[in-house]
């Protein structure tokens, strides 16, 4: 649940945490013409803090819709708890400078945050921003154990479906999309966010809170595939991970190491598939 406004100071940027996820701005359009006043729509980022039993863990900046979905898809990938029944409160509070979400989890949890001494005050969409230990940020990654197999076709209408989805990147083209799909490409969730990896936690939150099996299906995501979006959705035990743009080296190496199929340059009917070529069907033509 939202609470009301909080008095705060308003700082340099006031009503930052009353943003609307897109608004309305006005600008000018220059051409060898000369220019014209025009009028669009506009992709808003808000400072959104976590706290975890009043301590605050990372400060992010992040589009201000299903925020819900993204605190406890972030506790639950960046593996601050177990279980999502183990997180036992989340509470939005919009003040004038940003949001703060109130997440409680157990005792032991909340000390274990604080043994790993992770201070992740980002720019948009960094996961990784003021990490002080590297091998905490680069973690051997968990064994995915679904046996799934999708088709081609089942990629397309996937990658299809999440384009179609993406109601604020329509109006804007500056928002990532992520989206959770079932194996025959049917999509059960899209989430959008300025940044990629707050886009997939809301995605990995959403599946959560509706109790949907991770392993039975796919994500796609529209950035490139970086090792900490492969990382986040092996926790969730996820076999395929596909995204618009190309992985990076790490990422592959990851991918590989979990067991999951990372495809690549998912565009229309054509993609790259780097790792676990099995879990696409009829993947003969694959050479090497």
């Amino acid at each position: 649940m939202e609470d009301a406004d909080a008095p705060a100071a308003a700082g340099p940027f006031p009503g930052l945490g009353q943003r609307l996820p897109v608004e309305e701005r006005t600008f000018s359009t220059i051409s060898d013409d000369g220019a014209r006043p025009d009028r669009g729509s506009i992709a808003e980022e808000v400072p959104v803090a976590f706290v975890y039993q009043k301590r605050t863990h990372a400060v992010m900046m992040a589009t201000p819709a299903d925020l819900e979905d993204l605190a406890v898809g972030f506790t639950l990938s960046e593996q601050i708890v177990p279980r999502a029944a183990d997180i036992t409160r989340v509470e939005v509070a919009r003040h004038s400078r940003g949001i703060e979400i109130g997440i409680d989890i157990p005792a032991a949890s909340a000390d274990a945050l604080v043994a790993r001494a992770r201070a992740l005050a980002g720019r948009t969409g960094c996961g990784l921003c003021g990490v002080e230990a590297i091998d905490d940020a680069v973690r051997t990654p968990v064994q995915v154990s679904s046996t799934l197999v999708v088709s081609r076709d089942a990629l397309w209408r996937a990658a299809a479906a999440l384009d179609a989805g993406q109601r604020l990147n329509r109006d804007t083209h500056a928002i990532h999309g992520a989206a959770w799909a079932t194996r025959d490409g049917e999509v059960r969730v899209v989430r959008e966010d300025v940044g990629r990896h707050n886009a997939l936690d809301k995605v990995l939150g959403a599946v959560a809170r509706e109790g949907l099996d991770t392993r039975d299906g796919l994500l796609i995501v529209t950035s490139r595939a970086s090792f900490e979006l492969v990382q986040k959705a092996a926790v969730f035990g996820v076999p395929l991970l596909a995204a618009v743009s190309r992985p990076t080296g790490l990422a592959i190496r990851m991918a590989d190491a979990a067991g999951m199929c990372l495809v690549g340059l998912l565009r229309g009917r054509t993609a790259n598939i780097y790792t676990h070529e099995w879990r696409v069907g009829a993947h003969s033509w694959i050479s090497g």
